[in-house]
């Protein structure tokens, strides 16, 4: 459930999962947990961006 909120649409995505988790058990308060590789997500996707602008502006 918590690598669900590793995509970078932040806080939509660890909200999702945390509406998820409070469904199954009321007493589950994922938000923060899952605000983790909600953030790592949006780290990645900068990345991934910087490596693909450096290889198209090189050409």
């Amino acid at each position: 459930l918590i690598g669900s909120a590793g995509v970078s649409a932040v806080p939509m995505a660890a909200r999702v999962s945390n509406k998820v988790g409070l469904e199954s058990d009321p007493q589950n308060f994922l938000l923060m947990h899952a605000m983790g590789p909600n953030v790592a997500g949006v780290i990645g996707s900068a990345i991934a961006a910087g490596v693909m602008l450096k290889y198209v502006l090189a050409m």
